[in-house]
């Protein structure tokens, strides 16, 4: 019989996780060292591995975890079963929140995903497929047409590309938020959507 986990035993996993992630977001996940990690916790190096097998495991799970969440946020707009336009900005909004307080998990998943070992990488990449493509379906159920030029993938694309990036640029300290941001997200990409023709 497996051995019940202490109690707490998720939230200290999710706190060293988070710690983790600020490590290899600031410093670099081949620079950083898990005794590095370790002191950024506040645990031992022991602890530490009675949480996680090495730091190829760290990866795995901030990353998994991540985009994980973000599939969360795709289910949880899609059971409000919006109207089509009302479901890409609730998208775009919910995304744009779950940044705002996951700064480093997204940098890592951005910037170290090839590190990751082939088994959890293809994890990773099979996650951050399904969520393109909600997000290509939610601007296909717009412009159905686009679909069938298949060009509602490189949209959402696109779009990515505007919400992907932030944190290289938005500051903690400044007047804009991931949040008031959101809806200028939308603005710029539904307002430009329109003028997208679909070639003959």
């Amino acid at each position: 019989m497996a051995r019940a986990r202490a109690a707490g035993w998720e939230d200290q996993r999710e706190q060293i996780l988070a710690a983790a992630a600020q490590c290899f977001a600031t410093r670099g996940y081949t620079a950083t060292t898990m005794n590095e990690v370790a002191a950024a916790c506040g645990v031992s190096k022991a602890t530490l591995y009675h949480y996680v097998r090495d730091k190829h495991g760290l990866l795995a799970q901030i990353t998994a975890g991540h985009v994980s969440r973000l599939e969360a946020q795709v289910q949880a707009v899609g059971a409000q079963r919006l109207a089509p336009e009302a479901h890409l900005r609730a998208l775009i909004a919910r995304f744009m929140h779950a940044y705002a307080g996951a700064r480093h998990a997204h940098r890592v998943l951005t910037e170290d995903v090839k590190f990751l070992q082939p088994g959890p990488l293809q994890e990773v990449l099979a996650g951050q497929r399904r969520v393109v493509a909600a997000y290509a379906d939610a601007v296909a159920a717009l412009r159905p047409e686009l679909r069938g030029a298949a060009l509602h993938k490189p949209l959402a694309m696109l779009l990515f590309g505007m919400i992907n990036w932030t944190f290289t640029w938005l500051r903690d300290d400044g007047a804009l938020t991931h949040d008031s941001l959101a809806p200028l997200v939308a603005e710029l990409f539904l307002g430009g959507l329109p003028a997208v023709a679909a070639p003959a």
